[in-house]
């Protein structure tokens, strides 16, 4: 038996982190000023070729920053994905919009057709805006989510979005590094199609400032508005002159200290997760009854998260994830349905059979960036010694 615990995933800080954060501490910029937050900005405004970015407190920040922008507020609807974490969709109820939720796709990412059949049969287009027919609000935009590093059919969901005049935000805050190579968009980062792109660097994401997010948008005048806001719309530098409501949304100059050693390291980082991926792939996949979900074959994915599908078997989630606890291996499953909870039960969707057919057979496994090769196989072993 395993006697060594095993994380799901936790931070990796193997660069320059402790230097630049010291240098930080004795610059005495620790809070929301100091030139740590501009040069994170700018690594990954470069990294993912986008003129700029905009530094924030979580990626939660970046969402509800990106709906601001986009207009998003009472008497809209933003169509999301029911099977993502609560926090890409809570930040449409801050903007006093209401949420739609439409299934995943196999990838566990949103469903174009799940988004095209809503619309089709819910909505009509008046004066160029599209309308929800049963409750005659006004569709605002759609949030597609790449969810565990994949990317959404971006081309699909491009198309969708020209037809019925929809803003585009995508949430990246799991795919950082993820691009696509082929098609229309090739070369482009997960982030950078739609009109806004937010990113999360949370303690368990493929680089992390402890907390913190990122907004990058392909409307130049939403990313300064975005930035305004995140620092209480301050409209002059010197007097307290505020032009609107803002908010304490701005990151942390020792945050981002560490975010710019992060960013030096994160193409070894998705090396590493490229490797122990194809380990478990080996492995485990087609074996007693369990599956390796892929990634899609036309992009380059930073695989942050992997997800053992229990296809054919006999055991349930809740009986892999007592079977690897009791071995100190920390596993969880994918998130209940945003639907099926509390605060959304009496919103709208559509048939959601993918996303509960995932919700019941998804078990996430450790992933982190200092994971071995060795652990791994202390994982794959263990499950396979659960399901035979």
């Amino acid at each position: 038996m395993n006697t060594k615990f095993i994380p799901l995933s936790v931070p990796n800080f193997e660069g320059n982190e402790e230097k630049y954060v010291n240098d930080a501490v004795k610059s005495t910029w620790v809070s929301t000023g100091g030139g740590y937050v501009t040069k994170f900005e700018e690594s990954l405004a470069a990294y993912v070729k986008m003129p700029q970015a905009v530094a924030t407190a979580s990626g939660t920040a970046a969402l509800h920053l990106a709906l601001i922008v986009a207009g998003v507020g009472p008497g809209d609807e933003v169509i999301v994905p029911a099977l993502t974490f609560i926090a890409a969709v809570n930040p449409v109820k801050y903007s006093n919009a209401e949420p739609v939720f439409v299934d995943c796709d196999d990838y566990l990412c949103m469903n174009p057709d799940s988004v095209l059949a809503f619309l089709r049969e819910n909505c009509e287009i008046r004066d160029g805006r599209t309308y929800n027919k049963n409750t005659g609000a006004h569709v605002k935009a759609m949030m597609p989510v790449h969810v565990f590093g994949n990317i959404c059919d971006m081309e699909k969901l491009m198309d969708i979005a020209a037809e019925y005049n929809l803003t585009v935000i995508e949430d990246s805050t799991e795919a950082l590094g993820s691009y696509i190579k082929t098609g229309r968009y090739a070369g482009k980062f997960a982030g950078t199609i739609g009109d806004v792109g937010c990113y999360s660097f949370n303690g368990n994401k493929i680089i992390t400032t402890g907390g913190g997010g990122m907004l990058v948008s392909n409307r130049p005048e939403w990313a300064k508005r975005a930035k305004h806001l995140s620092t209480q719309a301050k409209s002059d530098e010197v007097r307290f002159f505020h032009d609107e409501i803002g908010y304490n949304y701005r990151m942390t100059n020792l945050q981002a200290a560490l975010g710019v050693a992060q960013m030096e390291c994160l193409e070894k980082f998705i090396g590493v997760k490229e490797r122990n991926y194809n380990f478990y792939v080996e492995n485990l996949h087609g074996k007693n009854g369990l599956e390796i979900l892929p990634f899609r074959s036309d992009i380059r994915s930073n695989k942050w998260f992997y997800s053992v599908l229990l296809r054919d078997t006999d055991k349930s989630t809740d009986d892999i994830l007592q079977g690897m606890s009791e071995a100190k291996i920390q596993t969880r499953p994918i998130w209940k349905l945003i639907s099926d909870l509390e605060p959304y039960k009496n919103a709208q969707r559509t048939d959601l059979s993918k996303a509960h057919y995932y919700f019941e057979r998804v078990v996430n496994i450790p992933c982190t960036t200092n994971l071995t090769l060795e652990d791994a196989k202390v994982v794959a072993d263990r499950l396979l010694e659960i399901t035979e």
